[in-house]
């Protein structure tokens, strides 16, 4: 039975390491890249489709995205319509909704897209995933994941609070007339830092899992960090108290359980040092790995050996000596 020849396959055995030179590198990169692409074109239509359109009971993309701004009182919104519990928002150019769907299917195909596309950043770092870096992959992706959707979700509870106070502060002089571009560029860019700022705490552990930052380190810089995250919320949030101090007190939250986590790791570690140290230099240190294939056979005993014995040589025939006369 003749075997197909996988190129994978060849580059695990012929590299053990996983070290590829620069032309695999540029072809692992564009094989992932094209991947990623893919999962978030598929993912754009479907974006696309759901934003005017609701299905399994689901609302549509649109009215969910468009909640917090109807939510407002009519008082701190215009009212474009003779009714006045109608919640419009203003498109003043022949494309601009077009694109403004275009746009929101996007941004959820990417966010819908993000196992696949975090997976395949995984696999670029990491290439040639043997049985325990798929490991350490799975709970990559899926803490990515949950991380990006749950910031993506607190930011969307938060808006309607900073809508209120940026539209209302006010609204006894004049109402704001806010188009569907403004809008939405304003909730999917509060999306889209929220949920990239929660995966600070993955790449905190990440580093610790390294050996790059330590508990010891964190616990030093706890204070400064905390005040840098403060900072960073002010600066990337829109001018208004709610989005600052929820996003400050959740990266904060989100840093204190990366740090309890590598200072966990750091003890296990430790621990696994300290049986090295304390073995003599005559023992051996034990083998690490939970694999069935990383287990050591016990040593078994090998019987006696029966000697072996030189053929017996026989006498040259005088035949042989007869051209040398």
């Amino acid at each position: 039975m003749r075997i197909p020849f996988d190129p994978r396959r060849s580059r695990r055995r012929t590299n053990p390491d996983g070290t590829m030179s620069l032309v695999e590198h540029l072809q692992e990169l564009r094989s992932r890249l094209l991947k990623a692409l893919l999962a978030v074109g598929l993912t754009t239509v479907l974006g696309f489709l759901w934003y005017a359109h609701g299905f399994l009971g689901v609302e549509s993309l649109g009215a969910i995205l468009k909640g917090p701004y109807c939510s407002l009182p009519p008082g701190h919104r215009a009212v474009l319509t003779a009714d006045p519990n109608s919640c419009q928002l203003l498109a003043t150019a022949p494309f601009e909704q077009f694109m403004l769907r275009f746009k929101v299917g996007l941004t959820a195909g990417v966010v819908l897209a993000c196992p696949a596309w975090l997976y395949q950043l995984w696999g670029f770092i990491t290439p040639g995933l043997y049985a325990k870096e798929r490991k350490y992959a799975i709970s990559f992706v899926a803490a990515g994941a949950a991380l990006f959707v749950t910031g993506a979700v607190l930011a969307y509870l938060v808006v309607a609070h900073a809508l209120s106070f940026l539209l209302g502060i006010g609204s006894n002089v004049q109402i704001t007339a806010l188009s569907g571009t403004q809008y939405f560029d304003f909730i999917i860019k509060l999306l889209i830092i929220f949920g990239v700022s929660f995966e600070t705490p993955l790449l905190i552990v990440g580093l610790n899992m390294i050996g790059v930052l330590s508990y010891e380190k964190l616990k030093k810089w706890r204070r400064g960090m905390i005040f840098g995250l403060f900072v960073f919320a002010a600066i990337v949030t829109p001018q208004d108290p709610f989005s600052m101090l929820a996003l400050a007190g959740a990266l904060t939250v989100l840093f204190e359980v990366a740090v309890q986590v590598a200072r966990f790791n750091d003890r296990r570690r430790a621990r696994r040092a300290d049986d090295w140290g304390a073995l003599s230099d005559e023992q051996a240190s034990p083998l690490g790995g939970s694999d069935e294939s990383d287990a050591v056979e016990p040593a078994r005993s090998v019987g006696l050996t029966e000697p072996i014995t030189a053929p017996e040589k026989s006498p040259r025939p005088l035949s042989d000596y007869s051209d040398t006369l």
